[in-house]
């Protein structure tokens, strides 16, 4: 005699098709060979015993199997759950999907019947007869032989399930609009509509205080299903009607406590709201419908008596399904957890605002006529923790220069916004003050070493060290560019030929990095020929995780090459993101700053290399005299600018060492004078007594200036001065 073969030789899902095909069988419906009405009763199809009313225990199961032509041949779908849902024998399953999901998931069942292997636990949603969806766990497994075809287990999660598993879900996020796309597809599981509706200081992320009903306006934040809605209907991003908005808050909020109300019929509801514009506004179609109206509440500040109402979610469904108390119950509960996720959202709203003011007043706002400066900045997704420390800032300097500064502070959020602010208005500063580019670095190095100091550092908590920075200083005189790097990523420059190279320095880590061997920062300078262009830029830009950073500079390069001199540069640099940047989310902040340099004309400029003795400054005079009356500007700018440039070269041979040079700019009506040596003592303002000698020629270049300055050069120093040139009728 054959032994019995043991349930382990069956084949993989065997004894589950099996147990769900008696599962079938004992609902006693109808197989395809025979007539068979479509289940739409659902009161006809409920076995006795499964009313949850009746204390019994809410059914989730439905069963379908399938034969190879993807056709019903059986089924049982009698758990109240599935009410609504009609299905034949004989009928193609496919008929029950949504049309958007019916070829996925055609495909899904066929390749289960060519490979035998199933497919488990896949979310699916359902067509009801009334037009709405129902969210079910879908399984397709191998029917048990010798049957063949397939069999399709349709799972709904019982309620108190789906009510944990959606409040650990919403919680994922902290953008508002995702927080609330995420309840209202949860609530469906208790209706047929859900909507979600914020007042404006959460999509502003304003402090929450006391509010008056009236004051109240909501925003849909959230809408679920996705339909096409009835013309008049308030959908997600419109504003509610100001009376719909006082009506809804001031309902759920009764003798100033807020809790849930319910309408349990469309007469109630056109009642209540007395308006036929706001029953259109609020009220999803036409058919008879009751409505949950659950407020999200958060207490108040400190010092602010009661709960604040954060928002109110509508639960609409059939009249003929009224709401019960337990489900009531749950919807309080969910919506309970979500409003604390809400109210983060909010405050984390509030922080990216600050932080995006914060980045966009540092970004540069005009470019000069020697240079054109054109940035893009671009967040991770705006619903990171924050925007992120990439900085980008150009700015005139002194003496016809400009500053091109772009920088990495690591991190996001506020910590990450403050120290990028504090090294971005202190590279400033200290560039306005005359610092070379290295010298900066130096000092910023020791900022960010400060700001790691959560005793006394402003960012308690919060590590800058590693941050990276670039400083470009253009010439459009001598169209040269002074530049130094601490661990950033090197600039693009493209030459009017067309040609383009990166432009490395000597290596060195990122600011603050104590742990590194400490290097000078390396000052390097190059030349940039009128119409070359310039790309500084930070590493969100050019990372790829399946190429190397190399590859990414590379194709840099290529997509620069390709910006035309005639080109409007700031599409241009929105081209070069584009092209360069992955679509949808970022995997880090992306900044960008293109500078076409076009320099200053010669006709527009002049420079003197004296010898350091007792007649240069006579000499200096009669040079800048003859130029200043080539270019017409007036017996008055020239005795001016005659005395200012003689007290400066003076003060040069007598103080410095080695050549004097001279150097007059004409920008437009400003006139600047730079007179540099080999000295490093710098000058200084002082009052002189009426007997002295000598110690009065800084004040008469101070008061015969609009403004003057001292800059460090690599041998010495220069000593700037500015003069306005009046207009010659």
């Amino acid at each position: 005699m054959d032994p019995t073969p043991s349930s382990s030789s069956r084949p993989p899902f065997d004894m589950v098709s099996g147990a769900l095909s008696d599962y079938i069988r004992r609902a006693g419906t109808t197989e395809a060979s025979g007539p068979a009405a479509p289940q739409s009763d659902p009161s006809a199809r409920r076995p006795a015993g499964d009313s949850a009313e009746a204390g019994g225990q809410e059914q989730i199961l439905g069963v379908v199997n399938l034969n190879t032509k993807l056709r019903i041949t059986s089924f049982n779908l009698s758990a109240a759950a599935f009410a609504g849902v009609s299905v034949a024998a004989g009928a193609a399953f496919a008929e029950l999907l949504p049309p958007e999901d019916v070829a996925t998931v055609t495909q899904r069942l066929r390749n289960v019947i060519e490979t035998q292997e199933a497919h488990v636990a896949r979310v699916q949603r359902l067509r009801r007869d009334d037009g709405t969806e129902l969210v079910v766990s879908m399984s397709i497994l191998p029917a048990a032989a010798p049957q063949g075809g397939l069999t399709v287990s349709l799972i709904a999660m019982a309620k108190r399930l789906h009510l944990y598993a959606a409040a650990a879900a919403i919680g994922t996020s902290l953008d508002i609009g995702e927080t609330a796309q995420s309840l209202a597809q949860s609530l469906l599981a208790w209706g047929d509509v859900a909507a979600v509706d914020f007042d404006f200081a959460v999509w502003t992320g304003e402090a929450v205080t006391e509010q008056a009903h009236e004051r109240i306006r909501l925003r849909r934040a959230a809408l679920a299903p996705d339909r096409a809605w009835p013309e008049g209907y308030v959908t997600c991003g419109d504003n509610l009607p100001r009376e719909a908005s006082r009506l809804l808050v001031g309902a759920v909020m009764r003798d100033d406590v807020p809790q849930a109300i319910v309408l349990t019929d469309r007469e109630a509801i056109a009642r209540a709201l007395g308006d036929p514009r706001l029953v259109r506004a609020l009220v999803p179609g036409d058919l008879p419908a009751n409505v949950a109206c659950i407020p999200l509440v958060v207490e108040g500040p400190e010092g602010t008596p009661g709960p604040i109402v954060l928002g109110v979610t509508e639960v609409w469904r059939r009249q003929e399904r009224p709401f019960r108390d337990s489900e009531l119950l749950d919807l309080q509960e969910l919506v309970a957890k979500t409003a604390r996720h809400v109210d983060l959202a909010r405050q984390h709203q509030r922080e990216h605002a600050q932080v995006l003011a914060l980045q966009r007043r540092l970004l540069p706002r005009t470019s000069s006529d020697t240079i054109e400066v054109a940035t893009v900045y671009q967040p991770t997704t705006p619903d990171s923790a924050g925007v992120g420390g990439d900085w980008v800032n150009s700015f005139p300097l002194p003496g016809d220069r400009t500053a091109l500064v772009v920088g990495d502070v690591i991190g996001h959020g506020l910590g990450a916004a403050a120290a990028m602010g504090q090294l971005s208005m202190e590279a400033r500063a200290l560039l306005s003050a005359g610092l070379g580019p290295g010298e900066v670095l130096e000092r910023l190095d020791e900022t960010v070493t400060l700001l790691d100091d959560t005793d006394a550092g402003l960012a308690a908590g919060y590590s800058a060290l590693g941050s990276t920075c670039c400083i470009a200083v253009y010439d459009p005189v001598d169209h040269r560019v002074v530049m130094s790097n601490a661990g950033h990523l090197p600039p693009v420059l493209v030459r009017p030929d067309g040609s383009a190279a990166t432009i490395t320095a000597q290596p060195h880590p990122g600011l603050g990095a104590e742990f590194a061997v400490r290097e000078p920062f390396d000052v390097h300078e190059f030349t940039a020929p009128p119409g070359s262009l310039l790309a500084l830029y930070t590493d969100g830009l050019v990372e790829d995780p399946v190429a190397s950073i190399d590859d990414g500079i590379s194709r840099l390069k290529d997509v620069v090459r390709e910006v035309h001199p005639w080109d409007d540069l700031q599409q241009a640099a929105r081209r070069v993101v584009a092209g360069l940047a992955p679509q949808g989310r970022l995997r880090d902040d992306v900044t960008l700053l293109l500078a076409r340099m076009t320099g200053r004309h010669s006709r527009d400029t002049a420079t003197w290399r004296l010898p350091a003795r007792d007649d240069t400054p006579a000499r200096a005079r009669t040079l800048a005299s003859s130029l200043l009356r080539r270019w017409r500007t007036g017996d008055r700018t020239r005795d001016d600018a005659g005395l200012v440039i003689s007290e400066l070269v003076t003060n040069a041979v007598l103080f410095g060492t080695g050549p004097v040079t001279l150097r007059l700019v004409r920008a437009g009506r400003r006139l600047t004078c730079e007179v540099g040596d080999t000295g490093n003592s710098r000058p200084r303002l002082r009052r002189s007594d009426v007997l002295d000698d000598q110690g009065r020629g800084l004040l008469v270049v101070h008061k015969l200036t609009t403004r003057w300055g001292v800059r460090w050069t690599a041998t010495g120093k220069a000593v700037w001065a500015e003069l306005n040139i009046p207009r010659v009728h």
